[in-house]
């Protein structure tokens, strides 16, 4: 059976791995092992977000309000829009999937940074479409112009702060570009780590308000990662209900579960759960940016819940991930993104405690 050609060119996605794996090959206790591959929230889920899910369990034979009325409604009131504006998605990597499945043929061109999240290049190469890419990973705004008045992209992804490598766009930057680009071109502004840069620097700030004026420009947000939901997989985007509707089309029938859908939305109540979080983050960020400096490693300045290291030829990102992965601390190696890198999650006190102990003591670093 021969499946479609445009699959030949495709990688699998390479997710963080998971702490049973670890388990099971190292024989090292699921207690010991740190996981700082995935990004997710160190404090957990907001306990009222977990109190929900088991009063309403008993709701699991029952498909969700398919309008999601009130996800919905309370992100209209928390970001100052209307519910036309809205698509949900089983994350923001599903809503991705609509925009590619709704823009993209064989002979559509998609531009991104050198570095930046894998599934940009996936789904738009299982529509076909070819790749470009900027000279650098950050997202510098000439880089950005000259590439897209060169290969005249369909949709052009701008991910800020950017997954892996943790730098972001400001608003002013963001804005020549977009004003640069003609109406025809769609681009998409991931702002999954959004919570993380607008606590750290105002200048960094985009809200889904700043592109509602913009006909070509969608905002993808999710509960994943501030919010602590990522074992639930909601994410949202956000743009003119023009758009919205063009991509509902291809939104399939109850695409998030019935708890999945409870969850944002008492998620989005909590929002000293969030402020908590992004507190913890940026008292624990600071010991690894000490660290760092004090083991004369490069990282790059994080908008984000993670930070990268930066290796010079002292260091193998590869042989750093194995030995620590080996001692049951989980963190993500950036080689297959090109780069001799290590990306690591921002945990708690302890989590980091833990990295910095294997780091420092593994005989094979």
């Amino acid at each position: 059976m021969k499946a479609n050609k445009v699959l030949d060119s495709i990688k699998n996605y390479e997710a963080g791995l998971p702490i049973e794996l670890v388990v099971r090959k190292f024989g090292i206790e699921a207690k010991d092992v740190v996981k700082l591959a995935s990004n997710e929230n160190p404090k957990g889920t907001s306990l009222a977000v977990a109190n929900a899910i088991k009063e309403n369990a008993y709701k699991a034979h029952l498909y969700p309000d398919d309008s999601m009325y009130e996800l919905k409604e309370a992100l209209s009131s928390k970001y100052t829009i209307t519910p036309s504006n809205i698509i949900i998605g089983a994350g923001s990597d599903q809503v991705l999937e609509f925009i590619s499945r709704a823009f993209l043929d064989e002979e559509s061109k998609v531009l991104m940074s050198q570095v930046t999240f894998a599934m940009y290049e996936i789904y738009a190469k299982q529509m076909g479409a070819t790749i470009i890419r900027t000279p650098s990973y950050e997202h510098k705004v000439d880089e950005f112009i000259a590439s897209y008045k060169e290969h005249k992209p369909k949709i052009v992804y701008i991910c800020t702060p950017n997954n892996p490598t943790g730098d972001a766009i400001s608003k002013e930057n963001l804005f020549k570009i977009i004003n640069a680009i003609d109406k025809e071109t769609l681009i998409v502004v991931d702002g999954a780590y959004m919570e993380y840069a607008s606590a750290k620097d105002e200048k960094y700030s985009i809200v889904p308000q700043n592109i509602l004026d913009e006909p070509n420009v969608i905002y993808l947000g999710t509960f994943s990662k501030a919010y602590g939901l990522g074992g639930m997989r909601v994410g949202y985007g956000i743009a003119n209900k023009a758009l919205i509707q063009i991509l509902s089309k291809l939104r399939p029938p109850f695409n998030i579960t019935t708890l999945s859908l409870l969850s944002a939305i008492e998620a989005l109540k909590d929002e000293s759960f969030v402020a908590d979080s992004i507190i913890l983050h940026q008292e624990e960020i600071i010991r690894y940016e000490e660290f760092a400096n004090s083991h004369n490693i490069e990282f790059i300045d994080s908008y984000t819940n993670f930070i990268t290291y930066l290796f010079d030829d002292r260091f193998d990102s590869t042989v750093v991930s194995n030995a620590l992965l080996e001692q049951g601390v989980i963190i993500r190696n950036l080689a297959s993104y090109g780069m001799n890198a290590i990306r690591i999650t921002v945990g708690t006190a302890k989590q980091n405690s833990r990295f910095f102990e294997v780091f420092t003591n593994t005989s094979s670093l």
